[in-house]
């Protein structure tokens, strides 16, 4: 087996709210984060602020937790939602929480907004966040932590119903028309995991999700790995890359919307780092073995 290597991230697990454009904006916070049409309207100004190629939402990386019942502080025009009280504390409550509604609540919500700004013919990036970033809204990482260590079949029950949910989201983002899906979980990164259960969470978790989502997904939406994943899949021999040569240098952030339709996946750099140029003009789509 190969090692993973560690990305190191300068973007804290941040989609990024701007004051310079939120003051700018007739909005009342926290209420923004909220309603879809107040979403699609910050989307468009952050896209517009950052000369992006395409809009992105949410706003946090909240959402599924607080979608399975988690405690939500929904921040202010300074910062977006985050996590508040956590709500678990045994492995037994975190199974029994309820599977994701998407016809309610914030999580309907960002959908809506996302067809919406598809249907004004928008590219749009839907952040979807991995199993332990969810988890911390969800319950203390000390005692996740301590169910992977000390009951890993537990925690496979755990990863099972976490990949369902996120698979869901996946397959309600394509009924929305959303075209890019970036998925990270940072807080479950190999300088928080370490070598040894970063192995196990790809071969338990991140490996069969994706799999999974290769099946499910249409040629008209490709996913954007966080660099931290790409390497784990990598390193554990679960994917290769293979090179795209769009002929002439071009920043990251655009050619992921060019291969659309040619790779069902890309994670060569993270997707909010928007001034990446590829020099070369070539972008590496990940095949899975």
């Amino acid at each position: 087996m190969s090692k993973i290597i560690d990305f190191q991230c300068t973007y804290d697990n941040s989609v990024g709210i701007n004051k310079e454009v939120t003051q700018n904006l007739d909005l009342e916070f926290p209420q923004a984060y909220k309603n879809w049409d107040s979403m699609a309207l910050l989307a468009e100004a952050l896209k517009d602020h950052n000369k992006a190629t395409f809009c992105e939402l949410p706003f946090c990386h909240t959402v599924e937790g607080e979608a399975m019942g988690g405690s939500i502080n929904y921040g202010d025009e300074n910062i977006g939602p985050r996590a508040k009280d956590y709500i678990c504390t045994t492995a037994e409550e975190l199974l029994a929480l309820p599977e994701i509604d998407y016809s309610k609540g914030r999580i309907s919500e960002v959908l809506k907004a996302c067809k919406y700004l598809r249907q004004k013919g928008e590219n749009v990036v839907l952040y979807i966040s991995g199993p332990f970033t969810i988890l911390n809204v969800l319950m203390d990482p000390r005692h996740v932590f301590k169910i992977f260590r000390k009951k890993p079949e537990v925690m496979k029950a755990i990863f099972d119903k976490f990949q369902k949910e996120i698979v869901g989201f996946v397959e309600e983002a394509q009924k929305s028309g959303v075209n890019m899906i970036s998925y990270g979980d940072s807080t479950g990164g190999l300088n928080i995991l370490g070598p040894k259960l970063s192995e196990e969470v790809v071969e338990m978790f991140t490996y069969p999700l994706f799999k999974r989502i290769e099946e499910i997904l249409n040629d008209k939406t490709i996913v954007l790995l966080c660099p931290k994943t790409t390497f784990a899949l990598l390193g554990t021999d679960k994917a290769v890359w293979h090179d795209i040569d769009l002929g002439v240098p071009i920043r990251y952030s655009e050619a992921c919307v060019k291969v659309i339709g040619q790779t069902k996946f890309v994670g060569q750099m993270c997707i909010k780092n928007k001034e990446f140029e590829l020099k070369n003009g070539i972008i590496k789509r990940i095949s899975l073995l």
